[in-house]
């Protein structure tokens, strides 16, 4: 998978909503999204921009969705089309299998302050599944499974402030702190995915 070098928050401004791309910043008042409150780019804040038409609004819901996650196009596709031979509503089910993978898992759980970081914990060979250790943070989470930590991102700085940190995990997760462990007790359905993103308008500009 690619990844974004430059700047993250720049992403947030294109998109004109906070996508949580740098973790703990994007709460406080030094969050670029809160001090320019415009579009990137010379004519930003001019926002002499007009109106949009359907597919520019299919298309930056798209990006946004994308950018959300960190996937790039190939991946991201090939997620819809898993999405599409699936029974269910499309973009109910597209979102899901997006919900699904263990970097958000990490993030949604609060293991990891944001998916680029829960990414990291992963490809650094710090979360294991069902007792063995995994590198690929694309990994779709099935029920059942547990995910935790290695002891050494137990001892780990970072994720010991996480874990003094009040919980909102959904309730398909189930989060034991004292273990520390994530048991994966139901899919993602309906009401857990994320309402900023309209899944309704990726449908149907893959559906072209």
């Amino acid at each position: 998978m690619g990844r974004n070098i430059g700047p993250s928050c720049r992403l947030c401004r294109r998109e004109g909503m906070k996508l949580f791309l740098k973790g703990a910043r994007c709460e406080t008042q030094k969050c670029a999204f809160l001090r320019k409150k415009y579009n990137p780019g010379i004519h930003g804040p001019k926002g002499s921009f007009g109106s949009k038409s359907e597919y520019s609004k299919q298309l930056r819901e798209k990006q946004k969705a994308k950018r959300t996650y960190g996937i790039e196009e190939r991946q991201f596709r090939n997620y819809y089309r898993t999405a599409v031979k699936r029974p269910g509503v499309t973009g109910h089910v597209f979102l899901g299998i997006l919900e699904s993978r263990l970097d958000n898992v990490l993030y949604r759980a609060c293991f990891a302050e944001s998916r680029n970081h829960g990414r990291q914990l992963v490809s650094h060979g710090l979360i294991k599944i069902n007792g063995r250790k995994v590198r690929t943070p694309s990994i779709l989470v099935k029920t059942g499974m547990i995910i935790e930590p290695t002891a050494k991102a137990v001892r780990g700085k970072a994720f010991v402030e996480l874990a003094k940190k009040k919980l909102t995990a959904p309730k398909w997760l189930k989060v034991d702190l004292k273990k520390p462990s994530i048991e994966v007790v139901s899919m993602p359905d309906k009401d857990d995915i994320p309402q900023e993103i309209n899944s309704q308008l990726i449908v149907e500009l893959y559906s072209k």
